[in-house]
């Protein structure tokens, strides 16, 4: 009975989750209960979209019911969705939702908002919201979701070894991750059955075709739990080693650095100076090359890494909570919960457990951090550091581009320049020959084929400033409104529509822009 039960409990997280999905990147959605009977009227009228507030409601109603079915023991373990995933998820949904209708609140991309597009929609005409309702209800929700698995389920220890022998380190690189309690639902890889990946490979041999850009480097604390620019203990971002220095364990544990092991397994592969010239599969993009997840195993060749993958971990239950708590408070306090959730996931990384001197040293305006803001104005000191402590803790997990987007703080991007590490500087002589050649060669060298920036734009690099020609972001990137939220393809619109040739007679209503 118990199995049988957890079976029908995944049934409803699976259904939640892709909702979750559905909501995130289109906002309103048509809420489907039953199996629908492959008829074209029946099939149409299912198709009604329904109110984004009220998409939330449902996803949250199917987590409620899973979190009755689930249990946290499942036979196959943490391979299984248990109950903690499900309450991690329904705080995860709540707080998507709460945070959207704050800072969306008053724009087309909101139900009831001017210019909302379901205005339109005959099916909604006696539609109406009290989007403050709303809100409170998301929080709440999130909030009591969260603190379920935040009071039960405790964090890895850091030992602050840097390697994987450490805990804190391991449970993102270990072949198993059953043993890990922060670990909530992870994914299993076996040779044996060709499961696998190339994570591993990529991480190891270079950059991967990606990297850590200098915003987001300069966005971690120091030791002291002072920003870099209010701290002492900041050295400089002449070289790796520098920027790395004093600084809180995150980035000293994720980043890689020249010079040190591969793996544990030979005393003589180390990672060199940052392949900025490479092919792009394995090229580091920004010269801030990422070392989460690397593992202890040494890999030759790519595809047969067969490592863990973590999907979900407790420690987003103890952030939603203490943001939600933020939200709940106006953005001026936390309650004594969040409090000491925050002092915990501090604690963990080395960072002074008082959070208050953060905030007190942060000057905002020095920030270069887009979530500062929300709809193009600042939120509180407080808020964003509690934003700044998910973007450090949740670093190359995928939930920064959703945070940006719920937050509204893609608003901020304005002719952006991606930039990296420090190229002009004492790191340039580190591409020179034995002839003192260097293998650089600037945007702007008559005669030649640039392969980076130019010094003349930046010290640092800026690795979509170096070709001109067909290069749409040559001058920085820009954000258009309307791709807070994604576009409802034509097809859908023309099957329907009462004439497939006409779109306006469908249905469905568009996305705003």
């Amino acid at each position: 009975d118990a199995n049988i039960k957890h079976y029908i409990g995944e049934a409803y997280f699976m259904r939640a989750w892709q909702y979750l999905g559905k909501l995130q990147t289109l906002g309103d959605f048509p809420i489907v209960r039953n199996t629908l009977p492959d008829e074209q009227e029946a099939l149409t009228e299912a198709s009604h979209r329904r109110p984004r507030n009220e998409v939330a409601r449902f996803i949250i109603s199917d987590l409620d019911s899973a979190i009755m079915l689930l249990n946290n023991n499942p036979a196959g373990g943490k391979n299984r969705i248990t109950r903690n995933a499900a309450l991690l998820v329904k705080s995860r949904t709540a707080l998507f939702e709460a945070s959207w209708e704050t800072y969306h609140k008053g724009t087309n991309r909101v139900p009831g908002g001017p210019g909302w597009p379901g205005a339109s929609a005959a099916y909604l005409k006696d539609y109406s919201i009290n989007i403050d309702n709303e809100i409170n209800y998301f929080l709440d929700e999130a909030m009591k979701a969260a603190a379920e698995v935040a009071d039960n389920v405790s964090l890895t220890a850091n030992n602050f070894g840097k390697k994987m022998d450490n805990p804190y380190y391991a449970q993102f690189a270990a072949e198993s991750m059953e043993g890990y309690e922060e670990i909530l639902l992870w994914r299993t890889y076996d040779m044996e059955y060709k499961e696998k990946h190339s994570a591993g490979y990529y991480l190891q041999r270079g950059g991967g075709n990606s990297g850590f850009t200098r915003d987001f480097v300069e966005t971690f604390l120091c030791e002291d739990g002072l920003p870099i620019y209010a701290s002492s203990n900041y050295v400089s971002d002449n070289t790796i080693a520098e920027v790395k220095a004093n600084r809180d364990f995150r980035l000293q544990l994720f980043m890689k650095e020249p010079g040190e092991l591969l793996s544990e397994l030979s005393d003589v592969d180390t990672f060199g100076y940052p392949d900025i010239l490479a092919k792009q599969e394995v090229r580091a993009v920004t010269g801030y090359c990422l070392r989460k997840g690397m593992p202890h195993t040494w890999y030759r060749d790519g595809d047969y890494c067969v490592e863990g993958s973590p999907v979900f971990r407790a420690v987003e239950a103890y952030l939603n909570y203490i943001e939600a708590s933020c939200m709940k408070n106006g953005g001026s306090s936390i309650d004594s919960k969040a409090d000491s959730y925050w002092k915990a996931i501090r604690e963990r990384v080395g960072l002074p457990a008082d959070y208050q001197m953060t905030v007190a040293a942060t000057d905002l305006a020095k920030e270069k951090d887009w979530a500062v803001y929300s709809g193009g104005q600042p939120v509180s000191k407080l808020l964003y550091n509690i934003r700044r402590e998910r973007r450090c803790e949740l670093m190359e997990e995928g939930f920064r581009m959703n945070d940006l987007k719920r937050w509204r703080a893609l608003d901020q991007i304005k002719n952006y320049q991606v930039e990296g590490f420090k190229l002009w500087g004492p790191m340039q002589y580190n591409y020179v020959d034995s002839q003192g050649n260097s293998s650089l060669i600037p945007e702007g060298t008559e005669g030649k084929t640039a392969n980076v920036s130019s010094p003349k734009n930046s010290e640092y690099l800026r690795p979509y400033q170096i070709v001109k020609t067909s290069n749409l972001v040559y001058d920085g990137y820009n954000w258009c409104d309307a791709h807070y939220l994604s576009p409802i393809a034509m097809q859908h619109f023309r099957i329907t529509a009462t004439d497939p040739e006409n779109g306006e007679t469908s249905v469905i209503y568009q996305n705003p822009g």
